[in-house]
């Protein structure tokens, strides 16, 4: 299956529909990434040692017809393959709208928007273990000038090719706003807020998760029952001030069942750049973008120093307990 998944890769790559693309209302753009990490860690001691190929990724994205985008992501890490980004995108809607329909992010907490590839840690917060990142679905979203951005969506829960075959009516509906208060140069305070209703196909909700350590042991490994729906609620803050950036979110759900649940959990990171980097900002739906050195690491340049810190919290706690 890997190889004929590769195979259409490639030809779709190397098509002339592909290569011919570079006009004025069609490009192109490939590329890919591959993440390995080495860890250890343990309770007393350092006494775990552990590799793996966290993430390797291909990709295909780009523009066609001046308003239509796509993007096909495919990852090959464990040695098998998964979707990731699979989706079309139709521009020049109402109100300066996009709709993209696909398998995708939701539009909820911007440390899950941002790429892995821009994150400041190996690995993301606590918060985000507390929903999938990507679901299949539909999204119309849009900005008010370079302030204001709004998203919302529909989605169903799809499995790692993002198919849903259970037959029900069980869908997510997701949506997020976010507002620029700064946006000056070499200074940015980014205000969010976003809310998500969501049937669940079994009637179960399960929280796993470790310790911000792909390569750990599980920290958290809880499985609630009787849960028909949820109802989840997110703020979330970003502010850049040169060299300095802060960023936090906070995320409360609510699983309705026969008893009501309640879970929180939120983050709160800092990090400063040494070297005189500044975290860039992209836009409200990509969260923040590649740090460019000032310096190159060689020939007796340093490259980029960033020193970073955080702290996260998951709780669980019964609403008819207090």
């Amino acid at each position: 299956m890997m190889k004929k998944f590769i195979l259409l890769f490639s030809i779709a790559l190397s098509s002339p529909a592909f290569i011919n693309a570079q006009t004025t209302d069609n490009k192109v753009k490939f590329g890919g990434r591959i993440m390995y990490d080495m860890a250890t860690w343990g309770a007393d001691k350092f006494d775990n040692t552990g590799s793996e190929f966290r993430r390797v990724r291909l990709y295909s994205s780009g523009t066609m017809y001046s308003n239509v985008n796509y993007k096909l992501q495919l990852d090959f890490a464990g040695g098998k393959i998964a979707f990731k980004d699979v989706w079309m995108e139709l521009g020049e809607l109402p109100i300066n709208g996009k709709l993209r329909v696909g398998h995708f992010k939701e539009p909820l907490r911007l440390e899950v928007l941002t790429s892995s590839k821009y994150i400041p840690f190996m690995e993301r917060s606590l918060v985000t273990s507390m929903f999938a990142d990507r679901n299949t679905g539909a999204m119309y979203h849009t900005t008010f000038g370079d302030r204001l951005a709004f998203q919302s969506g529909v989605f169903r829960e799809g499995d790692s090719f993002g198919n849903d075959k259970t037959a029900n009516n069980n869908v997510n509906i997701t949506s997020r706003v976010t507002y620029l208060a700064i946006n000056n140069e070499g200074k940015l305070l980014h205000l969010g807020a976003s809310n998500s209703l969501r049937k669940n196909d079994d009637n179960t909700y399960n929280l796993s998760t470790k310790a911000e350590n792909h390569l750990g042991n599980k920290l958290i490994d809880a499985k609630f029952e009787d849960i028909t729906e949820s109802n989840v609620f997110g703020g979330e803050l970003a502010y850049v001030n040169g060299s300095l950036s802060l960023q936090g979110e906070y995320l409360q759900t609510t699983l309705i069942g026969e008893t009501e649940t309640k879970l929180s959990g939120f983050y709160g990171q800092v990090s400063y750049f040494l070297t005189g980097e500044s975290r860039p900002y992209k836009n409200s739906l990509d969260g923040f973008g590649r740090v460019s050195p000032y310096n190159n690491y060689g020939s007796g340049d340093k490259g980029a120093i960033e020193l970073v810190a955080r702290i996260s919290q998951i709780c669980l706690q019964k609403a008819d307990e207090g």
